[in-house]
């Protein structure tokens, strides 16, 4: 599937779903995986052979608005994996994932435009998949899945966010600022999102969230999560201060 093309089928799915056009039906058989609808490019590579770049020079910003483009597109499929495949969850708990596909496409297509303006497009460049590769480990667990997509691998994005802006900044290239800004403001609330249904499904089998956050990490997280934290848009994101003290 081409990327004009999912963000397309989002836009009609978020649009019938709110003028109830929409049949959800729980019995449709959970996809496979490894299903997801992707283009044939960009080539993924492992990600310690992704080039880096620079961004004193404008190839280095393509690289780096061509990353994030590609981080983009893979939270589309994030978020609606996670609409699609954990059944018997509450209305508010799809339509939060919906809307969280609508805004990531819409987040794509800023950036995918930004590369535009610049004369390249995304495809142009190799990328991993490592984002997918954690989707692919949480099959088995909506609340597995809460706890590590979101509240690690996107609260990620608002801890480097603010760095990317400001070396931005310092290359003159505002509209691409604009662009990110848009992309850090909104996801916040993505954040927010995983957390509330983290603690959901924490309460539901009767086990404290803060506690189990924090061994999921040590258990199932690869590494370490590493500073620094933008603490601020993680307190907006549902993050407790014990979990940012941790």
């Amino acid at each position: 599937m081409q990327p004009d093309e999912k963000c397309q089928a989002v836009s009609e799915l978020l649009t019938a779903v709110r003028a109830d056009e929409f049949c959800w039906d729980s019995s449709t058989p959970v996809p496979a995986v490894a299903s997801v609808g992707r283009p044939q490019r960009p080539v993924l590579l492992d990600p310690s052979k992704v080039p880096r770049r620079r961004l004193g020079n404008p190839a280095g910003r393509v690289a780096l608005l061509h990353a994030i483009a590609h981080i983009e597109f893979n939270a589309i499929n994030l978020a609606l994996d996670a609409l699609c495949r954990f059944r018997n969850m509450p209305q508010d708990y799809y339509l939060d994932w919906l809307s969280v596909a609508a805004d990531e496409a819409r987040h794509f297509q800023l950036v995918r435009h930004r590369l535009q303006q610049l004369s390249a497009d995304y495809g142009d460049h190799p990328a991993h998949n490592g984002l997918w590769e954690m989707a692919e480990k949480t099959t088995d667990s909506c609340l597995v899945r809460m706890a590590l997509v979101p509240r690690v691998l996107e609260a990620r994005g608002l801890d480097v966010t603010p760095g990317m802006i400001k070396r931005l900044e310092a290359v003159g290239d505002d509209q691409s600022c604009s662009v990110l800004q848009t992309i850090l403001d909104e996801e916040v609330g993505h954040v927010a999102i995983g957390s509330r249904w983290f603690a959901f499904c924490c309460e539901q089998v009767g086990i404290d969230p803060e506690p189990t956050f924090l061994e999921l990490l040590r258990c199932r997280y690869p590494g370490s999560v590493r500073g620094p934290f933008n603490m601020n848009a993680r307190l907006l994101g549902g993050f407790s201060a014990t979990e940012l003290q941790a």
